[in-house]
This record gives C-alpha cells, structure tokens and sequence, in this order.
C-alpha cells in the first residue's frame, strides 16, 4: 500500500530520517513507535505532503484516498453530523446536483453512484461513529462552536473515520479521548477494512488493533510483524543476540589484534601478523541495538505519614451553579493507601469529583473531613497552559527552591529529568512529553500524601508510560487516577469508582466487564457490578451437542497452549546454556525467531481460548 524508498528527512539541521526504506502491506492496520522526537508526526507530514523530503520518495496506489484528523478543531454553526457528513465531499456533490439536474441521463449517473458509496445509509452511519466518541443523539444536533476543543477534536476524528480512506493515519488520536472512546476505538479499528497508520503509546489500543509495528530508531525504519506485545518480545530477544554476537567479535578483534601487536615486527611472523591485520580491516561490526536511558519520575514521599482516613465524604453534593449540583450525596472514604481508578464516561462528572477531592471546588452540602496537614497533589494535561514558556526548567524549580543553592536547584532538575544543559531549556523549547514530566515534577515536589492524577500519559512515550508507572507502584502514598491508558490502570489501582447518574460508587468488576459494557452501548448503575451474563447473546435453551462441542473446542485449544508453552520452555533452556550464544550463534538466532513465532502462536491460541470458554460459559448458563 504505502512505500517508502531512501527516505532522507531534515528539520532544523537534524537528521531525523536517514535514508529508510519500508513497504506495508495492502489493507494492514500497522502502529508506529518510537521514542518522543524521533520523527513519527514529521513522517506523516512528509507522507501527507505537508512537508518535502530531502532526499527519497513516498509512493501510493494511484487514486488511493489519504486521510487525517485536521490540526484545526472544527468550529461554526454546523451541527455536528452535518459537519461529519460534509466529509465526505463526493456524497455531499452529488447530493447538492441531485437536487438541480435536469437531464434524465445524469440523474440516473448521480442516483447509481450515490448507491455505489451507499450514500442513503451515511446519516445512520456518521451517527453510529459519533455516539462511538461520546456524542449522544442531542449533542449530534448541536453546533460544533458549544463545545470546547477537545470534544471539537473527536469530532474531526469522527469526520476522517466516517470518510473510511484507503490510508489512515492517525497521531495519538486517544490523547482527546477517555476510556470508554479510546476502547470504542479498539474495536473500530480492528476491523477497520483498509490500510491503518497509527502513532500510539497506548499498548492495549496497539495489542487490540494492529497486526503490524513499524519502529523508527536511530533515523531507520523497521517493520515488525504482529501485535505490541511480540514486537516488545521480538525486539527485547533480538537486543540479546545482538549483544552476544558483538562480544563474541570483539573478543576476536582483540585477540587478532595481541597478535598483530607481538608479532608484526618478527620476521618470521611478519606475514601473518600482516594477514590478521586484513581480516581486521575486513571485519565488519555487528550492529546493537542502542536504547537510551528513560529519565525515572521521582515522586517524594511526605513527610509525615497521614492517618485513614485521608479524607472522609458524608453527604456531599458538588457542582457549579446553586441549587444544580452535578453529582449528589456523596459518602466516600479514602484511605492513605488507596490505589483508586475513576471510571465514566466524559461529562458524567470525573474532572469535577476531582477539583472536589483536591479542595479547587467546595462542596454544595453535606460534610468533608481532611486529615490534618493533609498534602495533595493534582496533575492534569490542562495545566500545560500554567507553565510560563519563556523560562527554563531551571527557573520553574528555583521558584519552588527560593534560598536553596544552585547546586541543590540543579540536582532536582536532574531528578525530575533536566540534567545538565536540559535544565536550562526554556519551556517553549520543551516537546509534550518533557512538558509532562516538568509539570509532573512541580505538582510533587512537597511530597504528597494524595496524588491525583487526570490523563497522565498524554504525550509521553511507551517507555516513560513504564517508567511512570514503576514511580506510582513504588509510592506509598494515596494514588486517584482518571485515564484512557488501560496499561497503566491495570498496572497501578487496585479499585475501581464509576462516575455516573450523579453519583460516585465502588464498581466491583475488572476493566474487561467494563469494556463489554462500554461496547455493548449500555451502561451500568452507580452500584452494578459485573455486566449481566444475559447481556451475551445465546439461545434460550443450549443444546448439550452444542454445549459437548465447545468443550471440545476448549480442551483442544488448551492441548495447543501446552505445547506451544513447552516449546518456548524448551527453547529458553537452550538459549540460557552458559556460552550457548558464542559457539552456536547461527542456531541461537533461529531459535530466538522460533520463540518469538511460538509467542504469536501462544498469543493467539489464548484469545481462542478466552472466546470459546465465554462462549462455552453463556451456553452452560441456566435459561
């Protein structure tokens, strides 16, 4: 579908892209990685043709349709379904002649095409894409200027998705939506029907949706074959080999090289002293695998420890207007330890459960209680626009360190991940993910007792989303958390409160019930647990052949995970023999590509597993 050919990319100076070459397949739905400022969004500009290459060529099928979500949030009196069915401008053509044409041969041309791109059904089908991102039925009808630019943002989402191009790419589109768009999205692009380009660090949207990963390093571009997951595995094993065999060369360069240097001035070893120094000319080096260091995220532990509960909340009610709270009889305890994962849809009241928490937004009635001296830290990605770009990281902390010296100054900027001149870049300088980090090292320099955190992982890569949350898991303290990244919540909360109907309560199932509610299109009450076992279709009585035969189909596909589990058993013996890589290189490398098949295989035997257990599950239900 999209081939890259000696690909040179320039800006600033810098090589970004150094004559890489890749081609992806037709119809592939492939993730893009690479560490932030790599080049990713300078490559789709490049492929869009909003920026020149320096050297190489980009080539599509001809008449094959590109699309992208606008940088521009649309705005104006349109509706916004009008605005997604404007999109697509053949539709909107042909309907706008339809309604002047005269000749009888021309209106059965317009009426045939509008058949063709089945224009009747967009309407039902713009409208399906926008309630996926959020928009209910009464929100599609109004005007794209009533709302803010993050939901203007979905909604040209919703515009490039509804248009369907042979290409779409896609920069961090889960960056302006929740939980519930983002695992709409999962779906949606996994059986999406054509070619997919996706700039994500979301590792469950990658796992869910992408069968190819394309990974820029280093300016080369690399296409692994796969989900996230056995691209991380593929990779972490080929870093192993590399580094083996790089040993293992530079052991012989050195040991030809004490030869060269005791004998080349003997005559009689002269000649092969001579012969060794050519097969060191002639020696290439075997390429590693550079990875740079991810900065940590340092989080402070409080001074004093806070006694439970933190913060006790008895009957209160929140909100922005008297007499018109948003949510309503509130009583909620947190403890110093929790661990607590907000979950609801955007406009159910989570931004404002936390302004309440944090003390930025009093209570309308009812009673809340705060631990003494209690400290809270609130993090969000809207309080970007708080840092002031014209000074340096240097100076944001020196404001928090008024008589400290400069040296204490600078060893928390290097803490907080400025170390060396990077302390003296000017916040404007900074990209997104070095924004988030400074803001992230303000909002916990006093060591926090309670760290709230609202959409941590915009604009940080995958491995400082790993690194943040080896931070959180290694705090003591109270964490709350409101996030699309499923990765990090899964990694970090250990309970869940869903935020809906005015209320906030526990919510006592896992995210995997809450992802079959959200794609079901229902929603759960404040207090409902597990998505009812109902809600899976199935026939009112299963027949016991029915019943018989899934059991089969399960205990095959368990056989097949054993043995796949075996394989990769035996395999990782092999490779962990002492010196295995050094006298059998050849052989370690194939069977590190035949463990990473054997994961794929595994990968996919344990989805086959998991729908035909549910299935088997529902079938065994009473009726």
């Amino acid at each position: 579908m999209l081939q890259i050919n000696d690909l040179t990319v320039r800006v600033a100076g810098r090589v970004l892209i150094d004559n890489a070459s890749v081609s992806l397949p037709p119809n592939a739905r492939v993730g893009f990685l690479g560490r932030n400022g790599t080049g990713k969004s300078t490559l789709f500009k490049v492929i869009q043709g909003d920026l020149a290459a320096d050297a190489g060529t980009i080539k599509l099928p001809a008449r094959a349709r590109m699309g992208g979500v606008a940088q521009e949030a649309p705005g104006g009196p349109d509706s916004l379904l009008d605005f997604v069915l404007a999109a697509d401008k053949e539709r909107a053509r042909l309907l706008a002649e339809a309604e002047t044409a005269t000749d009888p041969h021309r209106i059965a041309e317009i009426q045939t095409r509008l058949v063709d791109i089945d224009a009747h059904s967009a309407p039902a089908r713009a409208a399906a894409i926008l309630a996926g991102l959020g928009f209910d039925t009464a929100a599609q009808a109004r005007p794209c200027s009533d709302f803010s630019g993050g939901w203007r943002m979905r909604v040209a989402l919703a515009a490039v998705l509804f248009t369907a191009p042979d290409l779409l790419l896609l920069d961090e589109p889960t960056n302006y939506l929740d939980l519930e768009g983002t695992l709409w999205l999962q779906d949606y692009l996994a059986s999406y029907p054509h070619s997919v380009l996706l700039i994500s660090h979301d590792r469950d949207l990658l796992d869910a949706s992408v069968e190819h990963i394309l990974h820029l390093d280093q300016g080369k571009l690399t296409l692994w074959r796969g989900s996230y997951t056995t691209f991380a595995r593929s990779r972490a094993i080929e870093m192993a080999v590399r580094e083996k065999a790089a040993k293992k060369q530079e052991d012989k360069r050195a040991h030809l090289q004490s030869f060269v240097d005791r004998f080349r001035a003997k005559a009689t070893k002269a000649r092969q002293a001579q012969s060794r120094l050519k097969m060191l000319e002639k020696m290439e080096a075997v390429a590693t695998i550079v990875e740079t260091d991810v900065p940590p995220f340092i989080i402070p532990e409080p001074a004093r420890k806070a006694s439970p509960p933190i913060i006790n909340l008895e009957g209160v009610s929140v909100g922005y207007t008297e007499g018109l709270p948003i949510l309503r009889r509130l009583s909620l305890r947190i403890d110093d330890d929790d661990r607590i994962g907000l979950l609801g849809a955007n406009g159910n009241g989570k931004s404002t459960f936390l302004k309440l928490i944090s003390g930025r937004l009093a209570a309308m009635s009812g009673r809340i209680v705060r631990g003494d001296k209690l400290k809270i830290a609130y993090f969000a990605q809207h309080q970007l626009d708080e840092l002031r770009p014209a000074e340096s990281v240097y100076q944001h902390l020196r404001r928090l360190m008024p008589d400290d010296p400069e040296a204490r100054v600078r060893a928390a900027c290097a803490r907080s991940g400025f170390s060396g001149e990077r302390s003296d870049t000017k916040v404007s300088s900074l990209s997104g993910g070095e924004k988030a980090r400074l803001l992230f090292a303000l909002a916990v320099f006093e060591g926090p007792h309670l760290l709230i955190l609202d959409e941590p992982t915009n604009h940080l890569d995958i491995d400082s989303r790993a690194a943040l949350v080896e931070a959180l898991n290694g705090y003591s303290g109270a964490v709350m958390i409101v996030s699309h990244d499923r990765y990090l919540l899964e990694a970090t909360v250990d309970r869940l409160w869903l935020v809906r109907d005015g209320t906030v309560q526990p919510f006592d199932g896992d995210l995997d019930d809450y992802r079959k509610i959200v794609l079901a299109g229902s929603g759960p009450g404040p207090t409902s647990a597990k998505p009812e076992k109902q809600a899976e279709p199935k026939s009112a009585v299963a027949s016991r052949s029915e019943t018989k035969a899934l059991a089969k189909k399960v205990a095959e596909i368990e056989q097949t995970m054993e043995r796949l589990r075996g394989d990769i058993d035996k395999i990782d013996r092999i490779l962990a023999q002492p010196g295995y890589f050094e006298a059998h290189p050849d052989s370690a490398a194939q069977a590190a590509k035949t463990r990473a098949a054997r994961e794929k295989q595994l990968a996919e035997a344990e989805e086959a597993w998991l729908e035909a257990s549910g299935e088997l599950e529902a079938a065994s239900l009473p009726a």
